[in-house]
């Protein structure tokens, strides 16, 4: 880190070495501070159509832009740049200057013509390329030199921040360059401006090399207003007025020593105007890509650019805002009171302007710098009343047609939105083609009522239709196009009447709502007083559990019998006096259902008692639980009481491994039981034959075991009852012409 310069110039080639001398180190990730620095370079060009600046080696410097002689004098052409980046050592792509600058109404007699300022990020060498218009006759006005600005190191949060600089600002300049903001050609008395060389420096001498202290010895104007007085009752008043109060609250804003002004560049003292009936909102042109952390920086340049460049009195802008939302003092005289500045030519007498940071012409600027252009504005015009969606009244200061081809005739009245562009009142495409069309969104923030607010869910309740239910304690969850900084508050209300009160920032809060029916709502009440109510909820609260009216219970189904598996169909039947969202099956395994389904095919292990047990659930979270057990039992058919010809027969497809047959008519086989549900099971194949079923003594079914494939321990006719009760079940042989036999595997009931 190096806070000491000193300067050596090495033999007539023009090039200056800056050497620096060490001092304490003030951290290994500190910067040393550095005062802000303005160059210029004077371009070549013998013809009158245009003037050049070769590629060359400079100081390192942040923001450029092209100046001539002569403030009212007109650049009718291009004028284009390319630098040298210090961290990457490449070139840039040719970059527009934008010429079409507002002129100031009465400039003083240091004021020159000059580009928009450019922010192209720290670099350290650059070329420049002015040319004429094509068609036109005018030449290219004279003294053009491009001007250069570093930043420097000033405030204290820069130079804490991490990185570091270079060793010296290194000028391997061309023998062209000039270190001072003066216009480097000296003007005819005719130009109507003085100009005065520094420290002896012409357009042809070397530079001598930085030092700690400002380079320029321009004296700002001060008359370099851009709008003309249309009556004594628009006139700037010189004295300091009292700060009206504002309806809203003032946002936070960087005061000009927090963004580290030099105010000994500027000492003239700042004019009022009576009152800011509209604001202009800019852009700066130049990089969208800086960090927000540069934008102190970049206000700093902008800021000596106009000052010891252009020989402005002070920065034209009222107030200056990032892409992250930061609000920077502009022009100095305090941003409670309606300081005249020098921003939309025509107008100034009566409004306030805003830059973006950035270029807006492709690339719209982003919501927290809406945010904050809508805050400023809204509490700028609340200071005089005014209502930043309304529309006011200006009187043209000077005779102009605008972007859009609007023609104004100094000292008349035009109406206006009172948040504008700066198109709208000066020919230009500021504050661009991206950023313009958001105005309406800005005028909206800044003005009330809150945008787009709705409810989106609501926590602890759940929606059956177009009604919510819930046990009792809610969280309202909303959202809002407009940002929380402009919302003064939220409300929750029931059934119309405030619950509950939170932040503007929020975005969720929290009740417990009385047995019933309800509506909810949420009101947002914005910085100015206007509320907004989003769609009204119906919420129950209820804490009615929900009922089984039919207990779950298990009946064997028609399929494959397994020793470990049984076909079973579980049957339930569960209601709510509100609303039944569902069923889950919570063991032997687990399932969900939706409320009108009231069974579902299972299998069941034999031999063993499995508890069944489901729950019951309402859309308001109550909830119950049903859970009887239930074993399904096989009984071989060794087991049955026979008469007539059975057969014994053993294969493992057989359940339990045997089965009977039988081809002899009257046959039977009767099982006795306790339970709830029983089925038959069988082999099948195409010589199967018939079988009469009898349950207590009564014939209820006659079942044919013919099947095309040959199956084996199939249940192919099931009983169930309502409850458990001892039931005999007897098959009878039916002995089929051709095809008597009948193979039985048991039988399976459910106790």
């Amino acid at each position: 880190m190096w806070l000491t310069l000193g300067a050596v110039v090495l033999g007539g080639g023009g090039v200056t070495y800056a050497v620096a001398s060490p001092s304490a180190d003030p951290g290994a990730t500190g910067r040393a501070k550095r005062p802000v620095k303005v160059y210029a370079l004077a371009l070549k060009g013998a013809a009158a159509d245009r003037q050049d600046l070769a590629r060359t080696d400079t100081s390192q410097f942040s923001m450029l832009g092209v100046s001539w002689t002569g403030a009212t004098t007109r650049l009718h052409g291009t004028a284009q740049v390319r630098t040298r980046s210090t961290a990457t050592g490449e070139w840039s792509a040719w970059r527009d200057l934008e010429l079409n600058v507002d002129p100031l109404e009465k400039p003083g007699r240091r004021v020159r013509g000059a580009s928009e300022p450019l922010w192209v990020g720290s670099s350290n060498g650059v070329q420049v390329q002015v040319v004429r218009k094509n068609g036109t006759t005018t030449a290219l006005p004279k003294g053009l030199e491009v001007n250069l600005v570093d930043p420097g190191v000033v405030t204290d949060a820069e130079a804490k921040a991490p990185g570091s600089e270079p060793a010296a600002f290194v000028a391997e300049g061309s023998p062209d360059a000039t270190s001072s903001s003066t216009p480097a050609d000296p003007v005819s008395p005719s130009d109507g401006t003085t100009v005065t060389p520094t420290d002896g420096q012409t357009a042809t001498s070397p530079a001598p090399a930085p030092t700690d202290t400002t380079t320029s010895t321009a004296t700002p104007t001060d008359s370099d207003s851009a709008s003309a007085s249309a009556s004594a009752t628009a006139s700037p008043s010189p004295t300091r007025p009292t700060a009206p109060p504002s309806t809203v609250p003032e946002p936070p804003i960087v005061d000009r020593a927090g963004w580290g002004a030099d105010e000994s560049i500027s000492p003239q003292a700042p004019e009022y105007n009576a009152d800011v009936k509209a604001v202009f909102v800019h852009h700066t042109d130049g990089a969208n890509d800086y960090s927000c952390a540069d934008s102190p920086s970049i206000v700093r340049s902008i800021y000596a650019y106009h000052v010891q460049v252009e020989g402005w009195k002070d920065i034209g802008y009222n107030f200056l805002v990032d892409k992250c939302g930061t609000l920077f003092e502009g022009r100095k005289g305090g941003v409670d009171l309606p300081v005249l500045g020098a921003h939309t030519y025509g107008w100034n007498r009566e409004a306030a302007g805003i830059a973006v940071l950035g270029d807006y012409t492709t690339t719209s600027a982003s919501n927290a710098a809406l945010a904050s252009i809508a805050r400023l504005a809204a509490w700028k015009l609340g200071q005089y009343g005014a209502d930043p969606a309304g529309t006011t009244q200006l009187t043209a200061g000077a005779t102009q047609k605008n972007y859009f081809s609007t023609s104004f005739t100094a000292g008349s009245a035009y109406t206006f939105q009172r948040i504008s562009g700066h198109r709208d009142g000066y020919n230009t495409q500021c504050p661009g083609n991206s950023l313009y069309p958001q105005l309406p969104t800005i005028r909206a923030w800044a003005a009330g009522p809150v945008q787009g607010l709705k409810v989106t869910s609501l926590g602890g309740a759940t929606a059956s239709g177009s009604t919510y239910y819930t046990k009792g304690a809610i969280t309202a969850h909303w959202k809002a196009t407009t940002p929380g900084s402009l919302i003064k508050s939220f409300q929750l209300l029931v059934d119309g009447k405030t619950v509950a009160t939170t932040s503007g920032t929020a975005t969720s809060v929290g009740a417990t709502l009385p047995l019933g029916s309800h509506t909810i709502a949420v009101r947002a009440v914005h910085q100015s007083g206007k509320t907004a109510t989003s769609s009204a909820l119906n919420v129950v609260a209820e804490t009615t559990a929900p009922t089984f009216t039919t207990t779950p219970q298990l009946s064997l189904r028609a399929g494959t019998v397994n020793t470990s598996a049984v076909p079973v169909t579980l049957g339930w039947k569960a209601t709510d006096d509100k609303a039944l969202q569902s069923v889950k099956l919570l063991s032997p395994t687990t399932a969900t259902f939706n409320p009108t389904t009231t069974s579902s095919s299972r299998t069941a292990k034999s031999g063993t008692a499995t508890t069944w047990s489901m729950r019951a659930y309402d859309y308001a979270g109550n909830y119950r639980t049903s859970s009887p057990a239930y074993t399904p039992v096989i009984l071989q058919e060794s087991s049955a009481a026979k008469t007539g010809t059975w057969t014994s027969r053993s294969s493992t497809s057989y359940l339990g491994g045997k089965s009977y047959s039988s081809a002899s008519k009257g046959a039977d086989l009767s099982w006795t039981f306790t339970g709830r549900s029983a089925a038959w099971v069988v082999s099948r194949a195409s010589s199967s034959g018939q079988a009469y079923v009898y349950v207590d003594g009564t014939k209820v079914a006659t079942v044919d075991l013919k099947s095309a494939t040959t199956l084996y321990r199939q249940a192919i006719w099931t009983k169930s009852w309502s409850s458990s009760a001892k039931h005999t079940i007897k098959i009878v042989v039916v002995g089929t012409s051709g095809r008597p036999t009948v193979t039985t595997d048991g039988l399976v009931y459910i106790k």
